[in-house]
């Protein structure tokens, strides 16, 4: 499509409509003086901001249009300030269009509560435009000062400005028509301010119904709609919001939750023909006992009301409606969108339970209400449902599948615990249980997973573990007991599935220690409190130094040393162990390369990997870059890892083997016996090395076994064609029937302890 063409002095403004014909082109140019000519018989309108392209732009969109019959006439205000001084001594402004950010960022605002406040003038409309959306008021700005619209520059096109300022005009014109009948003006203030301080679309509803009575001067009795018409072709059906008088069971069955938005379609034909006029018509439909009232919404949402009176209203009456029309359908779309935000951020929208939020909101007002009861009262019990396997079940089904599961769950647990229970969704499978400690209880939750979910004609099985919490016995805010819970659940998985776990006070403890030495560990590996030590490995046939494992340490200040046992799983639940791991892997090659240096050309240096380490995405890249950055040898590296993590996902495992191999370093088995191996997976994961482990050693000379798994594992590794190496070997007659059974390494006390770098040096030295 042709561009048009902009002719010399003029620019294009473009408008974010759909609509091609919304782009306006305005004159570059000042704005004219403002005449002295009399205002008798315009309509006089303020324009407020600091941008004089927008005084231009709006002049040139306004200038020649008539409204109401009668032509615009302008007046300039380039800041807050001057704004004030015009309006001290101008008279008769209808409109403002008032920029929110100018001097500050919210000098509008401050404006606007100077016009209403100081100057009291209640007539003017005012329409906020702002450049910056994130400047919004706040709903009570916009109750409290009466503001007409509030819109962002960029969608005020010529047309929408038009309407806009149109709409503002002829509400001024209305206020100022009824100014004789101050009583009911003084209603539409109070009814819009009471308004505007109900909570919820059903009480805001009821309260515009309630409002329309005392505006005739007769009881309330009706009923108020909301029709959506998305533009796709059809319109949906009238819904109630609210119902009163004699229509009240015409929202029966609306807002089963008294915190979330439902709905309850029309039901009368004939109050739905009257309503579908107004909305057909987009205005008011008075008849002789009954008058219909149309609130114009936003986004092709509309709302419609219906009330019985007794004798058609009076002309002031129906222009007082107009204007409560007016400033109700403002009202409805805010408390509307305020309702559905609130839905969003207090209710799970896949099972309309209260989600974590609202959880805690809960239990605040539970435990806050405990301390006015009587302990026989206040016995209430928080449970957390973690779903066994649910994410297996997700990934093989699919996810539509998994979340028709979760609404079935959340069905039965709502409908089997009741009303006095209640049930929220905290997490991707995770449902939390508040209610009475002798309604949740581990029996009757774990029951409800007895029987089969049926999902799409299919039978599925779930557990579920728990973990719970005794409110009387807890102590602090809703979160920690919701982060007790948590601490319960996670020993409840640790322990068996489908069972659960009670806290208790020493696991709080417990998590606090970790937390603590997790902390610790952060600040001892920046402060160098880490350190690498080496146990040599020896041939137990020459009694020779062949390698070493590099064993990671930790000494505090006060020379205290922490153990690996202690330290190791923090590191891994912490994720610092992937830091720590490359510096230890760095620092053994570069030790690796000091030792060859000196003449041992052999040596192997053997290195733990953790299954934290060997999961993380960069880790090959990462052993990749050590070697090349070090210098050291690939096959003089030996890589550990622990036998139940080789049986962790093999297949996975076998992959990832394969790739390390292929850059020249070699895999041992480390603890090997220890776990349940498949001798098959073993046959495919391609290790060089099993290490026997220490307990089996002690078995040799302690048990009445004596040497029968050693044995086994050095049968085992010469028929796979794996090297055996023994560790915690501490006298003389494990290493010797060892040797007899074909072990041909080992490491441990009898041939020396771990050392630091400089003694392991000084150590291969004198074995030379």
């Amino acid at each position: 499509m042709p561009q048009p063409i902009t002719p010399p002095g003029y620019r294009q403004i473009t408008s974010v409509a759909k609509d091609d014909q919304d782009d306006l082109v305005f004159l570059d140019e000042h704005p004219a003086a403002t005449t002295d000519t009399s205002t008798t018989g315009v309509w006089r309108v303020m324009i407020i901001d600091d941008d004089e392209d927008v005084h231009s732009t709006t002049t040139f969109a306004l200038g020649n249009l008539d409204m109401q019959g009668r032509p615009l006439e302008f007046v300039h205000a380039y800041s807050a300030t001057q704004a004030r001084q015009l309006l001290a001594t101008e008279t008769d402004i209808a409109v403002i269009l008032l920029d929110v950010v100018m001097e500050q960022d919210d000098a509008g605002l401050h404006l606007v509560r100077h016009i209403r406040e100081t100057l009291k003038l209640a007539d003017v409309r005012i329409i906020l435009r702002t450049g910056q959306p994130g400047y919004a008021p706040e709903i009570d700005a916009i109750r409290d000062f009466d503001i007409n619209d509030y819109k962002t520059k960029s969608e005020l096109t010529r047309i929408k400005l038009y309407t806009t300022v149109t709409s503002a005009i002829r509400s001024y014109e209305q206020i100022r028509k009824i100014d004789d009948s101050r009583r009911g003006l003084n209603q539409i203030v109070h009814a819009s301010t009471e308004l505007m301080a109900l909570h919820g679309v059903q009480n805001f509803a009821s309260g515009v119904l309630a409002q329309i009575g005392d505006l005739l001067g007769i009881p309330a009795s009706g009923v108020l709609c909301v029709k959506d018409c998305p533009g796709d072709g059809g319109c949906h059906e009238l819904m109630v919001m609210a119902a009163c008088g004699r229509h009240a069971h015409l929202d029966h069955g609306a807002h089963a939750h008294a915190r979330h938005v439902h709905h309850a379609p029309l039901a009368d034909d004939s109050i739905r023909a009257v309503m579908e006029q107004a909305l057909a018509q987009r205005g008011n439909v008075y008849g002789p006992d009954s008058i219909t009232l149309y609130f114009a919404g936003k986004a092709s949402r509309d709302f419609v009301a219906y009330l019985d009176v007794t004798t058609p209203p009076s002309d002031i009456n129906e222009r007082l409606l107009d204007v409560f029309c007016g400033n109700v359908a403002v009202g409805l779309d805010n408390v509307e969108l305020v309702s559905h935000l609130h839905n969003a951020a207090f209710y799970d929208q896949l099972s309309k339970l209260p989600n974590r939020t609202r959880l805690l909101e809960m239990l605040e007002e539970r435990l806050a209400a405990s301390t006015t009861v009587e302990p026989a009262d206040q016995q209430a019990t928080l449970a957390l449902v973690d779903l066994d396997h649910f994410s297996e079940t997700n990934d093989a089904l699919g996810h539509q599948f998994g979340d028709l599961l979760l609404v079935s769950v959340a069905n039965r647990l709502r409908a089997d615990l009741g009303r006095h229970v209640t049930v929220a969704r905290i997490g991707g499978d995770i449902f939390a249980l508040l209610g009475d400690a002798n309604l949740v209880t581990p029996a009757a939750l774990l029951a409800l997973f007895q029987q089969p979910f049926r999902i799409d004609g299919q039978d599925v099985q779930l557990s579920a573990t728990l973990g719970l919490v005794r409110l009387e016995e807890h102590e602090g805010s809703g979160g920690d007991a919701l982060k007790d819970a948590d601490i319960a659940l996670k020993r409840a998985k640790s322990q068996q599935r489908a069972g659960y776990c009670y806290f208790s006070r020493s696991m709080g403890v417990e998590i606090r220690e970790r937390v603590r030495m997790m902390h610790a560990l952060r600040t001892a590996f920046g402060q160098r409190q880490l350190f690498v030590m080496y146990q040599p490995q020896i041939d137990l046939e020459t009694r020779r130094p062949v390698g070493a494992e590099a064993l990671l340490r930790w000494q505090t200040e006060d020379g205290t040393f922490v153990s690996p046992d202690r330290f190791i799983p923090i590191a891994e639940y912490s994720g610092l162990i992937i830091d720590l791991g490359e510096w230890v892997l760095r620092t053994a090659c570069r030790e690796l390369m000091a030792v060859r240096a000196a003449g041992h050309l052999d040596f192997v240096m053997s290195v733990n990997v953790s299954q934290v380490q060997f999961r993380h995405p960069h880790f090959l890249e990462m052993l990749r870059r050590a070697l090349e950055e070090t210098g050291a040898p690939p096959q003089n590296i030996e890589l550990e890892i622990t036998e139940s993590m080789a049986m962790e996902e093999p297949d996975l495992l076998i992959e990832m083997l394969d790739q390390i191999k292929q850059t020249g370093v070699s895999i041992a088995i480390d603890d090997f016996g220890t776990g349940f191996s498949s001798l098959s997976y073993l046959q495919r994961l391609q290790v060089d090395r099993l290490k026997i482990d220490r307990a089996f050693v002690t078995e040799i000379t302690g048990s009445a076994r004596g040497s029968s798994i050693a044995e086994m594992v050095i049968q085992l590794g010469r028929n796979l064609g794996l090297t055996v190496i023994a560790e915690g070997v501490e006298d003389e007659r494990q290493a010797q029937i060892l040797h007899a059974l074909g072990c041909p390494l080992a490491q441990g006390f009898l041939f020396a302890r771990p050392m630091k770098a400089d003694a392991l040096q000084v150590w291969l030295n004198g074995e030379k």
